[in-house]
Order: C-alpha cells, then structure tokens, then sequence
C-alpha cells in the first residue's frame, strides 16, 4: 500500500513482486509491514512470509501485529531476518527485552511512528488504520532511548507528517533521534527524488534510509538513489 501522511491508503501492487523487484535494482534490504495487522488483533500470515523470503537473497524485514515471543520466532523461523515491533511494544514494553533476550538485539527493531504536536515529536499507534489510529501517549525521542536501553538493536523512525509527501525525510526529527541513540537508525517518510536519500544520510548521520512511495511510483529507481548517496560520498553497496 501507499498513502499520504499514513492516510488515503491506495493498491500498489503485490508485495512479493516489488520485493524481487526491488532486490534485483540493488536495494539492500526488505521491510514489508503488514499495516492493518495490529488494529485488526491478527499477525503476519507465516506461509506467505516464507514464500517472499524464498525469493530473496536479500535481509528481510517484517512487522504487523507481532505481539508473542511465540509469533516473532515463528517469523525468524519462516524466513525472516528481523522482526519490527511497534503498536505491541507500546502496549507491554517488556516485550522488547524478552525478545532482545531470545533472539538477540540484531533482530530486534522497533518501528516508531512519530509527529509533531504542540512542539514536541510524539508516537502514535495503530497507524495503518484511519480509523483507529490514536497518541501513545509518549515523547518519541524519551521512547526510542527507552526502546534501545531495553534491547532494540534498530529504531525505524517513520515521520507521519513527511511520509507520502515526497518532499524530502524531517531532518530536523532524525538528527534529534539520532543525538539519543547509540545503535543504528533508519529514516522513513519524505523521500521524493534521488537527492533526498544523500541529504538524510549528510543531514542526520542516519544508518539507512527507508522508502516505499517513490519506489511503488517509480519516481525514483532504488539504484538511481543509491548513485545520489555515492555520489555523496558515502560508501554503498552497489
């Protein structure tokens, strides 16, 4: 799916597909959110997610609805190389330690979806679903320094008022989030052209840069992308 700020969500075509799509232009990783999962109290279907890991020679990434130790091993177990918490770890945060313990924090990421209200970034949850999206009632950057104290091995920082809008990644959140966190950060939401993947990795020292939108529209071709960052003097895996 692609939408503008986490609404008016529209087809973009089968995941499977632009997953081997993407991997064969050079993407160095999947990440495929199953967006209605959490509001819909159901997980990730397992038997699909081994058929997509099958076609991939590439890290995987997947989220939606993981709320059991029992269910994010099944995820690993089925092909995936990470598995991306979000609405669950707010709703019982000792599930990032106990999957941290388990599995180990390099298959621990926490997905935050974050905006600014009243002057301050903060989280919202059940994001892939308008009609029960709702505050957390928590400051992102306090929630991203508590999520890496407790075992997160990446933070995936989706900023909602970028996301969609295809004008560049918030810059000014990422560098912030970046300031609290030791282990590696990806940017998500605002790419629009080439040039804004190398201006988060200048502007914010980000680890990766996430996008969905620009790909599905073909706006912008991951290797044409990956050329802007090179280009911009940082070292990519061409």
């Amino acid at each position: 799916m692609k939408g503008v700020r986490f609404a008016d969500h529209v087809d973009a075509g089968d995941p499977a597909e632009l997953a081997r799509r993407y991997r064969d232009e050079g993407a160095d990783e999947i990440v495929i959110y199953d967006i209605t999962a959490s509001a819909e109290a159901r997980s990730v279907d397992f038997k699909w997610l081994e058929q997509v890991s099958r076609a991939l020679d590439v890290p995987l990434c997947v989220a939606g609805g993981i709320r059991t130790l029992a269910q994010a091993i099944a995820c690993l177990e089925h092909g995936a190389d990470k598995v991306s918490i979000n609405s669950p770890a707010l709703e019982r945060p000792d599930f990032i330690d106990e999957l941290a313990r388990s599995a180990g924090s390099q298959c621990v990421v926490v997905g935050v979806d974050s905006r600014l209200v009243d002057g301050a970034w903060r989280v919202f949850q059940y994001t892939g679903s308008e009609s029960a999206v709702r505050p957390a009632e928590r400051e992102t950057l306090d929630w991203i320094a508590e999520a890496q104290e407790r075992g997160a091995g990446e933070i995936v920082l989706n900023c909602m008022d970028s996301d969609g809008v295809r004008a560049g990644y918030d810059i000014a959140q990422l560098r912030a989030a970046r300031a609290r966190l030791t282990i590696p950060l990806v940017a998500s939401g605002g790419a629009g052209s080439a040039e804004d993947f190398a201006a988060v990795f200048r502007g914010a020292d980000v680890s990766g840069a996430l996008a969905a939108s620009v790909f599905h529209s073909g706006r912008v071709g991951v290797a044409q992308a990956k050329a802007a960052v090179r280009a911009a003097g940082f070292e990519v895996r061409l």
